[in-house]
C-alpha cells in the first residue's frame, strides 16, 4: 500500500512543534510555526544538497585537503504566500555549490508567480496587484517585477497562437469583440476577433486571438488562411455575425463550408429600427421564421412579414430575404440540434466573460498587453468546458449523413 504523505510525518514530531500552540497566528502568523518550519526545512535541505555536492558530511575528517570545504553562507529573502523569508544559502569555498531547491537569482517560491498571473488574469492592473500583495502577504514586489512575470506570458501566447489545430471541426464560431488601447495621446478602439472551433468529439476550443484596428472582411480573411495553414482542412458550418465580405472570406479558404449567418444577430439588428411599443410584437413574428419547422415554411413566414411590416418598417425584412441563402442552413437539422448551429452564442458568452475582466482596465498600454490579459483570462475559462456541447451526438450524426464523403474514416 502507498503510504500517504501524512503516514510519513512523525507525529510525534507534529505534537513536539504544537505544544504551545493557542491561537491561529501561531501557526499562520508573521512568526508563525509554518514559516519557521519552512525556514528550517529548506535550510537543512540545502545542507544535504552541500554535502552531496562536496562527497562528504558537515566535520566529516574525509573532507580534509579535498580540495573543497565549506565556506559559511549567505543571506537571502524568498517571497512566498507566508510573506517574506529570511534563509541562510550554504556556500563552499570554490563557489561551484547551486542548490536545486531555491536555485540562484530565484527568490519567489513556486506558486507566488501563479498567484500574480491570476490576479492578472482577473483584471487587476499592476499597481492594484503590488496593493493587493502587500495586503494580503505583507510583500513588496514592484510594478516592474509584477510586468516582468506577465511579460513572460507573451512567449505562451506566441507558442499558443501559433500551435497545431485539428483537420476537422465540424463548427467554426466566429466574433469580436472591442477594447481600448492606448495610441500616444490617444485611446482607440481595435476588435480582439475570437475564433472557437467544436471538435469531432463534440468539444469547444478557442483557436486564437487576432487584434485588428477594426472588425474587416479582410482580417477575417487573413485569419481564416492562418487556420488552414496551422492545420484546419475543413469546416462543415461556419457561424458568423452579418459583417459584409465575412461568408465570402471563409469560402474563399474553405469553398465547402456552409456559412450560418447567426440568427440572434439578425433579430438585434432588426429590431433596432422597432419602436419600444411594438418590439415584443415584431419579435414574436421574426421567431416564427426562424423557428420554423422547414425552409419552405419558414419562406412562407418571412413573406407574412414582409406583407404585415413592410410599410412601416421596411428595412427590416430586405436584409434577410438578401441573405437569405446564409440564415437557412440550420433548417436542414432536427430542431433539437439547431441552437447548436444557428448562433455564435457560443463565443459570445466568452465574450461577455472577456468584457467582464476588460472593463476595469479602462485601456491598455499596448496591443500586447491585451492579448496578455484575454490570454490569461482564457486560461480561467477554458478548463470549465469539459463536457461536449449539448446534444452532440445527434449533431454529430446528422453530420455524418449530410457530410458523408468529408467525414473521417475510423
Amino acid at each position: 500500500m502507498t503510504k500517504t504523505t501524512t503516514d510519513r510525518i512523525d507525529l510525534d514530531l507534529v505534537d513536539q512543534l504544537l505544544k504551545d500552540y493557542k491561537r491561529p497566528e501561531d501557526i499562520l502568523g508573521e512568526n508563525g510555526i509554518l514559516k519557521q518550519f519552512t525556514k528550517a526545512l529548506l535550510e537543512r535541505a540545502m545542507q544535504v544538497e552541500m554535502s552531496e555536492h562536496l562527497g562528504y558530511e558537515k566535520h566529516d575528517s574525509t573532507g580534509d585537503n579535498s580540495g573543497n570545504s565549506r565556506n559559511g553562507s549567505s543571506g537571502k529573502t524568498l517571497k512566498g504566500d507566508f510573506g517574506e523569508l529570511p534563509i541562510e544559502v550554504p556556500r563552499d569555498r570554490n563557489s561551484e555549490f547551486e542548490p536545486k531547491i531555491v536555485p540562484k537569482g530565484k527568490t519567489r517560491l513556486d506558486g507566488f508567480n501563479q498567484k500574480m498571473l491570476s490576479l492578472y488574469a482577473r483584471g487587476m492592473t499592476t499597481r492594484e496587484i503590488q496593493q493587493h500583495i502587500q495586503e494580503i502577504y505583507k510583500v513588496e514586489v514592484s510594478p516592474q517585477l509584477i510586468s516582468n512575470v506577465t511579460e513572460a506570458v507573451m512567449e505562451d501566447v506566441i507558442a499558443w497562437q501559433n500551435r497545431p489545430l485539428e483537420a476537422i471541426y465540424p463548427i467554426l464560431y466566429m466574433d469580436a469583440l472591442q477594447v481600448k488601447i492606448r495610441d500616444g495621446a490617444h485611446v482607440v478602439n481595435k476588435a480582439v476577433h475570437l475564433a472557437i472551433g467544436v471538435t469531432l468529439a463534440g468539444n469547444k476550443e478557442v483557436l486564437g486571438l487576432w487584434l485588428g484596428q477594426t472588425e474587416g472582411a479582410k482580417l477575417w480573411l487573413q485569419i481564416v488562411t492562418e487556420l488552414k495553414n496551422r492545420g484546419v482542412k475543413d469546416v462543415f458550418i461556419a457561424c458568423v455575425d452579418g459583417l459584409k465580405g465575412f461568408p465570402e472570406a471563409i469560402e474563399t479558404v474553405f469553398p465547402q463550408a456552409q456559412v450560418q449567418l447567426c440568427i440572434v444577430h439578425m433579430v438585434r439588428h432588426s429590431l433596432n429600427f422597432v419602436g419600444y411599443k411594438q418590439r415584443k410584437e415584431v419579435a414574436t413574428d421574426l421567431q416564427k421564421i426562424y423557428r420554423a419547422a422547414s425552409r419552405d415554411e419558414a419562406e412562407l413566414r418571412l413573406s407574412e412579414f414582409a406583407q404585415k411590416w413592410d410599410m412601416k418598417y421596411p428595412t427590416i425584412s430586405q436584409p434577410w430575404q438578401r441573405n437569405w441563402e446564409r440564415l437557412v442552413p440550420f433548417l436542414a437539422y432536427p430542431a433539437e440540434i439547431r441552437r447548436v448551429i444557428y448562433t455564435t452564442n457560443a463565443v459570445e458568452s466568452v465574450n461577455m466573460s472577456l468584457r467582464k475582466i476588460i472593463k476595469n482596465r479602462g485601456s491598455f498600454p499596448t496591443d500586447e498587453s491585451a492579448l496578455k490579459l484575454l490570454y490569461l483570462a482564457l486560461r480561467n475559462i477554458t478548463p470549465r468546458w469539459t463536457m461536449p456541447i449539448k446534444d452532440w451526438r445527434a449533431a454529430l450524426n446528422r453530420f455524418a449523413i449530410i457530410f458523408e464523403d468529408r467525414m473521417p474514416v475510423f
